[in-house]
């Protein structure tokens, strides 16, 4: 059973003597909690009900995580993509609608790379995903962009256009398509 505060890393201090003893393949709970998402997919391989959610987890670029990471320790772009692993992992109706708030931010541009295959896929699946972001990969790679300006705060507040990546490069009016331009 865990004692303590699940604020800090869990480690052998939280767990009770008689837990410490309990070990799965070699590795005590605390072991296995430290073990990064990526590496206990392979570690519980035979256990294929816990498949999809690591596989969800490891899919959206947080393999890194370790198993028991603390929800509280997460960022903010971490726990968006822990709520759509979660959601990756139920069936689709194929009529769900996903909206993202900067789902890029801090990311790496392989994770990145990541989350727009993800992207597409649950819009090929026949769901919508609508996302926030500034992230010019993500913009490049979307089906419709709106772009609203043409200034940020006060300044902005109007759509400056609503089309393709292409049609937003096109656009004079467009701070987002003079910055798609090059990627054309």
């Amino acid at each position: 059973r865990l004692q303590g505060d699940w604020s800090s890393d869990v480690c052998s201090s939280d767990l009770n003597p008689a837990t410490l003893e309990v070990r799965y393949r070699g590795l005590s709970i605390a072991e296995v909690l430290d073990l990064p998402i990526a590496e206990a997919r392979d570690f519980f391989a035979n256990v294929p009900m816990l498949q999809p959610g690591l596989q969800a987890l490891d899919e959206i670029g947080l393999g890194y995580l370790a198993l028991g990471q603390p929800a509280n320790t997460l960022s903010g772009g971490e726990a968006q993509r822990v709520k759509l692993a979660a959601e990756l992992g139920k069936s689709s109706s194929g009529k769900t609608l996903y909206l993202f708030d900067e789902p890029t931010t801090g990311l790496h541009f392989v994770d990145v790379a990541r989350l727009i295959r993800v992207f597409r896929r649950l819009a090929n699946a026949g769901n919508t995903v609508l996302v926030i972001e500034h992230h010019l990969d993500l913009i490049s790679a979307c089906d419709w962009v709106i772009d609203l300006g043409p200034e940020g705060g006060a300044g902005g507040g109007e759509v400056v256009i609503a089309g393709t990546p292409t049609e937003v490069a096109a656009c004079p009016r467009s701070t987002t398509g003079k910055y798609l331009q090059p990627r054309g």
